[in-house]
């Protein structure tokens, strides 16, 4: 049974954030118009905060894998762990940033077939380490090669987990309300 809970900690403002939250934020809002919900509410610990952004940015520029790549990833991780928001958010960006293709964004979502080999080969590993928390088979490792991917990726993909937890769970503990930016796809 799952139970959803909310945290009382107020979410962080530009206006009351620790000075390394705020020089985030600014970016933040610069680059994207807004400040994300789930950043107001991860700031509430710097430490969280500034460990999710260094791994987000380390394996959105070295991971290796294309944009659309990198967004089933994030995407099948947020579905295997059941955050909507990051779902709302990731589904955004695989359409509108990151050239996901419509169908594979659905079938991540809805745990169906992806009929892109590659892409399909990712999300399956993506999905399998999670489930098995670290410890998939040696075929499940070796279909992930074949289909393209490099051994360093795997990592990669470890990296992508421990980054998605961290925001997966602030998500689950705030029950983070989806921003409007993200709605349509909730």
């Amino acid at each position: 049974m799952h139970l959803k809970t909310s945290m009382k900690l107020a979410p962080i403002t530009l206006e009351n954030a620790a000075e390394n939250v705020k020089k985030a934020f600014e970016i933040t809002q610069s680059k994207f118009g807004f400040i994300p919900n789930m950043y107001r509410n991860m700031a509430n610990s710097s430490g969280a905060f500034a460990t999710y952004l260094s791994g987000y940015n380390a394996f959105r520029e070295l991971s290796g894998f294309t944009s659309a790549e990198q967004e089933v990833v994030f995407l099948t991780i947020s579905q295997e762990n059941n955050c909507a928001y990051c779902v709302a958010a990731h589904a955004t960006i695989a359409n509108k940033m990151s050239g996901v293709p419509a169908e594979v964004i659905y079938a991540i979502c809805h745990g169906e077939i992806i009929h892109e080999p590659k892409l399909a080969a990712l999300s399956y590993f993506t999905r399998r380490l999670v489930q098995s928390r670290g410890l998939p088979n040696e075929s499940e490792i070796k279909e992930f090669l074949q289909a393209g991917f490099k051994e360093e990726q795997v990592l990669e993909v470890v990296l992508a987990i421990a980054v998605k937890t961290i925001s997966n769970y602030t998500n689950h503990l705030f029950n983070t309300p989806i921003d409007a930016a993200f709605a349509g796809n909730a």
